[in-house]
């Protein structure tokens, strides 16, 4: 029995419902892919799929609208597939188990994917509409967004002639987002040498706030590699190990070192130096805690490695290094350390750099690369994705606002957001795209908390037809 068979609206609550039942995690697309196709096949509507599994539906326009200008609706395919330690679904065999409250749709025990299974499932809707206003569209479904936007980045868009682009891919309901950072992965590896150790100590930071490097940088949340760094560096030391972070897009909460130093009163030291760093907090950080406790190591790092380490991870840049002047209040670039880690061969240092300039991005990579060479270390690029640059003018925002206005009477938030959204990409090779991103209210996504509203869902889709009849 259909679980969303009783909430408008109607047609979309069920392709959402068929979405959730199809196994969809990033890097397992090929089946949601293949059911959008005989869903274009059975309608006798043109489509491409491509060999990354990115799909376009074409519709043509209603009576009327056939001279209006192409309208492109874009969402991506995957989800992101978390679950709760006591859940037995296997994301690769098994659907969500959906359930609804009357107010929210949720799934038990795991993630929803309403980012962005929503998105499809408007799409589907009015692609299979026949009574609804609109101008020429086309439906372009993106594959594995969530790690990177491998799929947009692989997509051939020549298929594409629309240039107003409807992105659907956006979790706050009033909200309109219309620039965003373009980024990168830097990845730094130093290599390692090693002696007899002498007297050890593990040392740590914990409990700091931490946070998503895209949302959040810009709050002044301490990142603990820097703040551990910092201390260590003020003592003659040699370091044996240090980690922190496992996510280059997410702030480090806790940081852990082994150290070696012969000092009699290094604890005494060490501690007295936390102090101060504390007065350097933000506020905010009220919970933080340092350890230091003794400990057996057998090895250390030479005393010109421990050097180089110490001397890159004080001199490489993180946080926030420019404000917008156009926007108020939001960052234009930053960068963050989200992963120091030390192996039996190396140091590794990993960032997440973002810029909605892309000049300016390029100029902080051009010093991270000049820090790799003045460290003597192996430095890697990857996953550059291009910033999405806000249009003094644009249309597309102008209808959107109006439209907005007119249904609830007040004006939606136009915002650029600091995150990275598969619309760089577009923008960045559809010369001339005007683009906009907007969604449904959720809540807690990418966890088994995961939330969508039932009336956002309603009101969002009669919001998406009035902004098509009057495209």
């Amino acid at each position: 029995m259909a679980i969303l068979s009783d909430l408008q609206p109607k047609a979309v609550m069920h392709y959402f419902e068929e979405l959730c039942g199809i196994p969809h995690g990033s890097l397992d697309t090929k089946r949601i892919s293949d059911y959008c196709v005989r869903f274009a096949q059975q309608r006798g509507l043109k489509y491409v799929q491509d060999d990354s599994n990115n799909v376009v539906i074409y519709k043509d326009a209603t009576e009327g609208y056939e001279n209006h200008p192409t309208v492109i609706l874009q969402g991506h395919l995957d989800m992101v597939c978390e679950k709760d330690p006591d859940c037995d679904i296997d994301f690769s065999t098994d659907g969500l188990r959906l359930c609804h409250d009357g107010e929210y749709i949720f799934a038990k025990g795991t993630t929803l994917g309403g980012d962005d299974g929503i998105a499809v499932a408007y799409a589907l809707a009015l692609l299979d509409a026949t009574d609804l206003k609109h101008p020429p569209l086309e439906c372009v479904f993106t594959v594995d967004e969530e790690i990177g936007m491998l799929g947009a980045d692989a997509m051939d868009m020549s298929v594409l002639q629309g240039r107003l682009l409807l992105n659907c891919d956006s979790e706050d309901e009033g909200v309109l987002t219309v620039s965003c950072a373009g980024g990168a992965r830097s990845d730094f590896k130093l290599s390692l040498r090693r002696e007899k150790a002498g007297k050890c100590y593990r040392v740590s930071v914990e409990d700091l706030l931490g946070g998503h490097s895209g949302v959040e940088i810009h709050k002044g949340r301490a990142n603990a590699n820097k703040v551990l760094g910092n201390i260590l560096s003020q003592l003659p030391i040699r370091l044996v190990s240090v980690n922190g972070g496992s996510k280059d897009n997410a702030i480090p909460r806790v940081c852990t070192a082994y150290v070696c130093c012969e000092l009699a009163d290094f604890p005494t030291r060490f501690f007295a130096l936390c102090e101060e760093a504390k007065k350097t907090l933000p506020e905010s950080e009220t919970e933080v805690r340092f350890t230091c406790e003794e400990a057996l190591c057998e090895q250390m790092l030479t005393e010109d490695c421990s050097a180089a380490v110490m001397g890159l991870l004080c001199d490489l840049p993180n946080g926030v290094q420019a404000m917008s002047k156009d926007i108020e209040g939001l960052v234009q670039t930053s960068l963050n350390l989200g992963i120091l880690e030390t192996t039996e061969d190396y140091v590794r240092m990993a960032f997440s750099v973002r810029s909605s300039v892309n000049e300016e991005k390029e100029a902080l990579l051009e010093q991270l690369r000049a820090l790799a060479v003045k460290y003597h270390t192996a430095y890697e690029e990857s996953g550059h994705y291009p910033a999405w640059e806000y249009r003094k003018e644009s249309v597309l925002r102008d209808t959107m606002v109006s439209t907005f206005e007119s249904l609830y009477g007040h004006k939606p938030v136009v915002e650029a957001i600091h995150a990275g959204l598969e619309c760089g990409l577009f923008c960045d090779r559809l010369p001339g795209l005007d683009a906009v991103s907007f969604g449904p209210q959720m809540h807690d996504i990418h966890t088994s908390r995961e939330r969508l509203s039932i009336a956002s869902v309603q009101r969002t889709w009669e919001y998406l037809l009035a902004v098509l009849e009057r495209l």
